[in-house]
C-alpha cells in the first residue's frame, strides 16, 4: 500500500488539465506532470497533502506569460512515493532536479505552497536551480516551536511505518463532511469542486501514507540553519488568516534571508492560491515583472 499512486485510468479520468499530463520516469519514480503554456520556465510545486490539481484554477492565468512545469510530488497524486528515507526534503529536492533534467528544463521562476516551497528553497541552496526569484506561498520554512518539535517527528515516524493507520485515515475520509472540515481548519473555504479534488486524494490509502512518509522524513530544522546563506530573492506571501502555517514565520523568515519580501493577503487562509486565484496570479505576475524590470535595469 505504501507509495501505491492513485490510478490514472480512475481517480485520473476528469484530471483538472488532464491533456497536460505526462507521466516521465527520473530520479527513482515514475512522475506525473503537467506541462503548459509558452514563454520562460516556471516550476510550481504543491504542498504536503495536496497535488497538482491545487494549481488548476492559477495555471490558465499563467500559461500566457510561461510554460508551466507542475508535477505530482513523490507520494502524492499520482506520482509513486520514493524509498522511505529518500521521502526526505533532501530526497525530494535531488528527486525534482532529476526530473529537471530528464524534461530538459532549467526554471526561471520557482513558485512553491507551504512544503513545496521548503522543496525549492533547498533546491536553491544545493545551487541544483538558480531562478530569478522564488515566490512562496503560506511556506512552511521553519520548525514547529517549543513542544511540538520534540514529539513530532517520532509520532511521525510511527505513523509513517503502520499502513493500517493509512487506511483508517483514508476510510474515515469516506465520512460525510470529514475532508470539508478538514479544509476549514486550514483557514481556507473552498468551493464543493475544490474540496472534492482533495477527498479523492485523502480517501486513497496510498496517498495518504506518502504524506506521512514525507511528514516522517522531513527536516526544518536544517532549512532553518542553512536560510541566512541563500542568495536567491524571495517573495513570502502569507494568507494571514492561515491556520496551518503561522503567518508570523513569514516575518521571521524574513529576518533570516538578505533578499526578502513580505507579501500579505488579509481574510486568506493556507490553500490562498485556491481561494483567490486571480489574485495570486495577479501577485505572481506582478512579482516577476518587478525583477525582470530590475535585471534588465
Amino acid at each position: 500500500m505504501s507509495g501505491a499512486a492513485l490510478r490514472w485510468s480512475e481517480q485520473g479520468a476528469d484530471w483538472p488539465h488532464r491533456q497536460s499530463s505526462q507521466f516521465v520516469q527520473a530520479g527513482g519514480t515514475c512522475w506525473h506532470v503537467q506541462r503548459m503554456g509558452q514563454g520562460p520556465v516556471m516550476l510550481l510545486l504543491h504542498g504536503s497533502g495536496a497535488s497538482s490539481h491545487s494549481w488548476r484554477d492559477v495555471a490558465p492565468l499563467l500559461m500566457p506569460h510561461f510554460t508551466l512545469v507542475i508535477p505530482d510530488l513523490p507520494g502524492h497524486g499520482f506520482t509513486p512515493a520514493l524509498p522511505a528515507q529518500q521521502m526526505s526534503m533532501q530526497g525530494i529536492a535531488t528527486a525534482v532536479k532529476a526530473l529537471l533534467d530528464a524534461l530538459q528544463l532549467q526554471p526561471d521562476w520557482v513558485v512553491g505552497h507551504s512544503a513545496g516551497a521548503a522543496v525549492l528553497v533547498r533546491m536553491c541552496l544545493n545551487h541544483s536551480i538558480s531562478p530569478r526569484t522564488l515566490i512562496s506561498l503560506n511556506g512552511a520554512l521553519l520548525p514547529l516551536s517549543g513542544l511540538s518539535t520534540v514529539w513530532f517527528a517520532p509520532v511521525a515516524r510511527l505513523m509513517a511505518n503502520s499502513s493500517l493507520l493509512a487506511g483508517f485515515l483514508a476510510s474515515r475520509a469516506q465520512r460525510p463532511g470529514v475532508v470539508q472540515r478538514l479544509i476549514e481548519s486550514t483557514g481556507s473555504r473552498l468551493q464543493p469542486a475544490g474540496v472534492e479534488w482533495y477527498a479523492r486524494l485523502v480517501r486513497h490509502p496510498g496517498h495518504v501514507a506518502g504524506v506521512l512518509q514525507m511528514m516522517a522524513h522531513w527536516d526544518l530544522d536544517a532549512l532553518r540553519r542553512d536560510l541566512p546563506t541563500l542568495t536567491t530573492p524571495i517573495v513570502l506571501v502569507v494568507g494571514l488568516a492561515d491556520r496551518t502555517v503561522d503567518p508570523s514565520q513569514a516575518e521571521r523568515t524574513a529576518v533570516l534571508v538578505r533578499h526578502a519580501r513580505v507579501v500579505r493577503l488579509p481574510q486568506l487562509g493556507h490553500l490562498a492560491h485556491e481561494e483567490a486565484p486571480q489574485l495570486v496570479s495577479d501577485l505572481i505576475l506582478e512579482c516577476c515583472g518587478q525583477t525582470a524590470a530590475a535585471g534588465a535595469s
